[in-house]
């Protein structure tokens, strides 16, 4: 896509049913992100989520988005420790949730032994540079990184190891947009950018932010491209309205006695838990 000039999109997603969302919708590449330590767990941080965390979602995402390329964010100390024990936990995510490829934060030294560690054993490696949320005690907050010429040329350098190293493409975070440029004119493997400016290969977000889930989080990088969490809370108070005053369930909502009402809708008998009895993942639900 980057030979060719065309942008690559990226979204995230922790979950079945918006995986599917994603796949249907033609987002090129699925990001399983360690902010689900934020938008889906509630820890205040993403240094908190685990790797088994992380791979039950995959697992989801995987079953939502079949045909999509899925890439798992390594999380906080899965890789850190050594390129052995890296190699370890990235070979248990291929193996256990069907995803093609992990995302590493760094690009120092350390870092890229474990991506060529990673490679040789056959394990893609999307790079992670520029803001990483990972690190961000050591970074002194979320900041913008790259603007001082010391920072924006080891940028650069780490950019250019990573490649070297294998990665298959590096994700670019809050990064001046003169330099995310410069870096991706740079590679021949293709960057995707977040907070990065327009000259990356491609975006990536935050799904529950580009929806409009997640309005606390304001940051001057992100347009959100719907506003669900306004739909979300209408419907449900619409819900808690019909239910106190017994408007719903309606007659046209309910079941007689009849037996020729043997066929029912779409899901029903799946219950509360929403178990897979019922459900079906594919075609099987919408014979019913």
């Amino acid at each position: 896509m980057k030979q060719r000039g065309e942008r690559i999109v990226a979204l995230t997603a922790y979950d079945f049913l918006f995986a599917r969302i994603l796949q249907e919708a033609g987002v090129d590449l699925i990001l399983v992100g360690d902010s689900l330590a934020q938008v889906v767990l509630g820890y205040a941080s993403t240094i908190p989520v685990t790797l088994d965390e992380m791979m039950h979602h995959a697992r989801a995402v995987r079953r939502g988005a079949p045909d999509s390329f899925v890439v798992l964010d390594l999380p906080f100390l899965s890789f850190q420790i050594s390129p052995e024990e890296a190699l370890r936990n990235a070979g248990r995510v291929l193996k256990e949730t069907g995803v093609e490829a992990v995302k590493m934060e760094g690009g120092d030294q350390r870092s890229c032994e474990t991506v060529q560690l990673l490679v040789q054993a056959g394990i893609p490696v999307l790079g992670h540079l520029g803001l990483t949320p990972q690190s961000v005690n050591a970074l002194g907050g979320y900041r913008v990184q790259g603007r001082d010429d010391a920072t924006a040329d080891r940028l650069r350098q780490q950019a250019r190891a990573l490649e070297a190293s294998g990665c298959f493409g590096i994700v670019l975070e809050l990064v001046p947009a003169e330099l995310a440029g410069e870096i991706s004119k740079s590679l021949t493997i293709p960057t995707i950018g977040i907070g990065a400016g327009p000259h990356t290969d491609g975006q990536v977000l935050v799904l529950y932010d580009a929806l409009g889930l997640n309005t606390r989080f304001q940051p001057k990088f992100l347009k959100r491209f719907a506003d669900l969490e306004r739909e979300a809370k209408q419907g449900i108070e619409r819900y808690v309205d019909e239910v106190r005053k017994g408007e719903y369930p309606g007659p046209e909502h309910s079941f007689s006695a009849n037996r020729s009402e043997a066929k029912v809708s779409e899901g029903e008998g799946r219950g509360v838990s929403g178990g897979e009895e019922g459900r079906g993942v594919g075609a099987n639900r919408s014979e019913t």
